[in-house]
């Protein structure tokens, strides 16, 4: 018994030590997802929506000529889970819109991978503005809408 106890052990801090988030630019898996998809834990509830249960559009010129945005939302009922942001060139932060069953979250948004044609891979770190709760979000995109 003592040893299931120890060996457990050992496998909860090896994985805790080596499943890190990608924030810090050092992590070994830098350039791989987490979880494909969207992962967001609100405080009570842990929200992790598969990749292919989602669609990614991105915009280049949203904003105007060269003003690009991304809206990523479920596929399959649009106004329960989406993202829209224009934090969409590599580590730039800033505003977005995440909606998460039906709950509107002010967040901001820091680009960690960004692509611009269909097939590429888009990564978001996401905290809201206003409690501090986080989520990663890792799509492909599926659409580019000029």
């Amino acid at each position: 018994m003592k040893y299931l106890i120890k060996l457990s052990m050992v496998v909860l801090l090896f994985i805790a030590f080596t499943s890190c988030d990608n924030d810090d630019g050092m992590a070994a898996n830098q350039n791989q997802c987490n979880y494909e998809g969207l992962t967001f834990f609100d405080g009570s509830t842990n929200t992790l929506l598969p990749e292919s249960q989602l669609q990614t559009e991105f915009f280049p010129n949203n904003g105007g000529p060269g003003v690009p945005a991304v809206e990523v939302y479920e596929s399959s009922n649009p106004g329960n889970i989406s993202l829209i942001t224009d934090a969409v060139t590599l580590n730039a932060t800033g505003p977005g819109t995440l909606v998460i069953n039906g709950t509107t979250y002010n967040v901001t948004v820091t680009c960690q991978r960004a692509g611009t044609t269909v097939g590429e891979e888009f990564r978001f770190d996401v905290v809201t503005v206003s409690g501090g709760f986080e989520g990663e979000l890792c799509v492909v995109i599926d659409a580019v809408n000029p």
